[in-house]
């Protein structure tokens, strides 16, 4: 299988990073780039030489938001930030009113269901990703999935999960924290959505967001609100008077300041690409890997056959190359920087060349 030759942007990006080759982990963590790594040892040398305050992180902030809402197809007052998914869902889950129905999807990742089982008055049910859509009903206020599946890769039918929320009157939250990134994500599709930028954003752990729909955002109460969901932050430091921001903002959490400095310079760059590039890109290479190994084509960036003694894996650690191995399966995560002797290497390192 052929990858298509890098367009010129593309090019640029990938160049950006120091040392990709075997790195299949983006699924676990995302690679620094250059301009990510200056970033933060200046943000250091700022703050030793006792010329950085707090507000000036401000703009670095406002900035990162900016390019967020733009990579995901909303404005920047539909997008809040935080540091943690499960912080974020555990707003949403806080929400539900009792007796309510949240629908799930076995398997999928915990942040995002955990919040919702401390719950006991309200009724929660997980089905099949592929049943996900045929599971709604009038009953389900809530509807909670991932975009990408984190142990395997699979790709959400989002059409038809969007369709029948809407035809049974049911609230969406999706998690695109394996999507964006990688996957071209709308987020203005979902009532809600959540990432965390350390995967294929290659930001620092630390930096999450929130997109809220207007019509959602009515049925929420900020219950983790500080000074940083203030109207005015640096008026809000002292209550007990609150203003909150008149916009998602008002479910920002305040910044780990040293995280969105290194946030910035990534998360601007993959706003500046087009994704359904890097897509084809890495999810053509998780085909040929496919293709190389005998094995059922899954058209997804992340690949993972079953390995449940952990052998395959092993292999390819010992060969240097980095991947990952989840739920009795080994997950090989083809990102922007990967290309085609990494294919070659993981079918040398098994032994199947």
């Amino acid at each position: 299988m052929s990858i298509p030759t890098p367009s010129p942007a593309l090019r640029d990006a990938i160049a950006s990073f120091e040392s990709p080759r075997g790195y299949l982990a983006a699924a676990s963590m995302g690679l620094p780039t250059r301009d990510t790594l200056q970033a933060q040892r200046d943000d250091l040398d700022i703050w030793s030489a006792a010329r950085r305050d707090p507000m000036s992180y401000d703009g670095i902030v406002a900035r990162t938001r900016a390019s967020y809402a733009a990579l995901v197809g909303v404005t920047p007052d539909r997008v809040a930030i935080g540091s943690q998914t499960s912080a974020i869902t555990s707003v949403l889950a806080s929400a539900v009113p009792a007796g309510a129905e949240v629908l799930c999807v076995d398997g999928d990742f915990s942040s995002i269901v955990f919040p919702f089982l401390q719950r006991s008055d309200i009724r929660f049910r997980s089905v099949p990703l592929a049943e996900l859509a045929g599971e709604i009903t009038d009953a389900t206020w809530l509807v909670v999935f991932s975009l990408v599946q984190s142990a395997t890769g699979r790709i959400a039918d989002v059409p038809a999960i969007v369709a029948a929320a809407r035809a049974h009157d049911a609230f969406t939250y999706c998690d695109t924290t394996q999507a964006a990134g990688v996957l071209p994500v709308d987020a203005s599709l979902f009532d809600a959505t959540v990432c965390h930028s350390y995967k294929w954003l290659c930001a620092p752990r630390g930096v999450a967001f929130l997109t809220v729909g207007e019509r959602f955002e009515r049925e929420l109460t900020p219950t983790q609100a500080g000074w940083y969901a203030g109207a005015a932050v640096w008026g809000s430091c002292y209550g007990p008077a609150m203003a909150l921001a008149p916009d998602a903002r008002k479910f920002d959490l305040s910044p780990a300041w040293q995280a969105w400095a290194g946030a910035e310079p990534a998360i601007g760059m993959f706003a500046s690409l087009d994704i359904a590039e890097v897509w084809a890109r890495a999810s053509g290479l998780g085909d040929a890997l496919c293709d190389a190994l005998g094995i059922e084509p899954q058209h997804q960036a992340i690949v993972t056959w079953a390995d449940a003694d952990g052998a395959d894996l092993s292999r390819l650690v010992s060969a240097g190359i980095r991947a990952s191995g989840r739920a009795g399966r080994l997950r090989a995560a083809f990102h922007l920087w990967n290309d085609e002797s990494d294919v070659a290497d993981v079918v040398a390192a098994l032994g199947r060349g």
